[in-house]
């Protein structure tokens, strides 16, 4: 099994960027470095790794084998009110696929968590 958690650097521009946008200011930063509180546990584990990445903040994704749960980002509302996306790969359908290729170009661009 391989999980690969990746969030945003919360000493990053676009982090500030989101915070600011949604009104939470460093909030969003501070519930980044709650997560990865909460994720040290598995820091570590074989088969589990952590990124951080500066890139600008679009969408969440959480996938599990060929079915994604995207929750988009609406500019100035938080994600609580932003709509969830229960996507599956089908034949023929490229919109998973489009998701999956941003995931591994922000993953390889992303610096691994110290």
């Amino acid at each position: 099994m391989r999980v690969r958690i990746l969030l945003g650097d919360p000493e990053s521009a676009a982090v500030a960027q989101r915070g600011a946008d949604e009104g939470l200011h460093e909030a969003m930063a501070s519930k980044i470095r709650n997560a990865l509180l909460m994720y040290r546990p598995l820091q570590g584990v074989d088969g589990i790794d952590f990124r951080l990445h500066d890139t600008i903040l679009y969408n969440s994704i959480y996938r599990a084998d060929d079915q994604l749960l995207v929750n988009t980002h609406i500019y100035g509302f938080n994600a609580a009110q932003a709509p969830v996306l229960h996507l599956r790969k089908v034949a023929g359908g490229g919109m998973v696929n489009h998701y999956l290729d941003s995931f591994e170009r922000v993953w390889d661009r992303a610096r691994e968590l110290e």
